[in-house]
This record gives C-alpha cells, sequence and structure tokens, in this order.
C-alpha cells in the first residue's frame, strides 16, 4: 500500500467517524412511546455508565441515579407525582378536564416505559463555603454537573437504539419522588429520564447559530 493510498484510507475513514458523530447527535430525539419490552439490565449498567464519563466540578461527580423498572414502583411514582401535579394545577386556576387529560397523559408516558431513571444531585463530596454566593455556585456545579451526565445517558441510549425523554418534573415535587423511591436523605431529584425501545419517530430543528450565538 503506497502512501498515497494509507492517507485516502484515512481521509475515509475520518468522513465516516464525522458522519456517525452527526447522525448520532442530531438523530436523537426526546421519545415518549415505547413499545412494551424490557430492556435488559446490562444495556442500562452501560448507558449509565457512559453517564459517568461526563465532566464534572473538581471532579467529585456528584451525579446520583435511581433506575425503577418495576411496574409496581413506577405505578406508585407516577399516581404521587401526578397528584402533586393535580393540586398545583387545580391553584392555578386550570379547568378540570385539562388537568385531566394532562395528567393522564403524563402517566402514560411513565408507566409506559420500560425503565425510569431519577437522576439526582448530591453535595456529600462538594466543597463547602460559608457565605451564600459561594454555597449557591457550588450547588449550581453540581448540578450541571449532573446535567452533563444526562446528556452523555441520553446520547448512549440514542446509540444503543433506545428511546428517552428528560423530564424535570421532579424539580417541582423532589420531596415526593424521594419518598416514594426511599433514596437517601443527601440525595435530590433533579430529573427522570424515561427509557424503552421506540414506538414513535421524531423530526425537529434547530435554530440558527446567528440566533443563539455572539462572537466577540
Amino acid at each position: 500500500m503506497t502512501d498515497f493510498d494509507e492517507a485516502e484510507d484515512e481521509a475515509e475513514n475520518e468522513a465516516e467517524n464525522d458522519d456517525y458523530f452527526w447522525r448520532l447527535v442530531r438523530g436523537r430525539r426526546s421519545i415518549r412511546r415505547y413499545e412494551a419490552r424490557p430492556i435488559a439490565r446490562p444495556l442500562i449498567e452501560r448507558i449509565l455508565t457512559a453517564a459517568t464519563w461526563a465532566p464534572s466540578a473538581h471532579n467529585r461527580q456528584p451525579w446520583r441515579f435511581c433506575v425503577v423498572h418495576s411496574q409496581a414502583q413506577k405505578l406508585a411514582l407516577s399516581q404521587a407525582m401526578g397528584e402533586r401535579w393535580q393540586e398545583d394545577l387545580a391553584q392555578d386556576g386550570v379547568e378540570p378536564k385539562l388537568i385531566e387529560r394532562r395528567v393522564a397523559i403524563s402517566h402514560a408516558r411513565l408507566t409506559g416505559a420500560a425503565a425510569l431513571v431519577v437522576a439526582a444531585v448530591s453535595l456529600e463530596e462538594m466543597d463547602v463555603y460559608p457565605d451564600p454566593q459561594r454555597a449557591e455556585a457550588e450547588w449550581l456545579m453540581a448540578v450541571q454537573s449532573t446535567a452533563l451526565a444526562c446528556q452523555n445517558l441520553l446520547l448512549a441510549a440514542h446509540h444503543y437504539g433506545l428511546g428517552a425523554c428528560w423530564m424535570c418534573a421532579p424539580l417541582f415535587v423532589p420531596e415526593t419522588v424521594a419518598g416514594v423511591l426511599g433514596l437517601p436523605d443527601t440525595w435530590y431529584p433533579q430529573a427522570l429520564i424515561t427509557l424503552g425501545y421506540p414506538a414513535e419517530e421524531k423530526e425537529k430543528e434547530r435554530l440558527s447559530l446567528g440566533e443563539r450565538v455572539l462572537w466577540r
């Protein structure tokens, strides 16, 4: 093989890798409907491993994950969160029929997924500061680190042919989520990710860079 042939093969490999990267990133979608089949535990563990390779503040890895796979536990979590949501919507003056519909849709999404991953943040290994400003910054750093881990999780799920949907509902009822799942007191629920084999396809675009980026 000549140097020219080697260079040509290397260029082809780079193009294939580049194409795969963009298909992975641009192909990920928020999937809310799933097939009725379970996900093997080793696959979930592989996806969670990908999540733990995200960058984190001070490399403290403040993320925590609770995997909910039993149908009884999914049902209990959905019902408890749904009841709280109903109360909030009623206080907001939302019509009862609309409340019922919105809660029913959420219930179907949670109980219809093969597994749920509740992402939480812990400050156990984070730095402690006496002043509110730095304490808040440390908290935000931990939250951002957990969000980065969740992005890794979503991309890994897509890579392995699974659908997933990021839901921030636990932020509104953290004590309810922690109580139903029996989470440690040091875990603060941040998000809930549904996982399953996709039963739908989604197409969406993104705004142009010019609408979201400044150059200085």
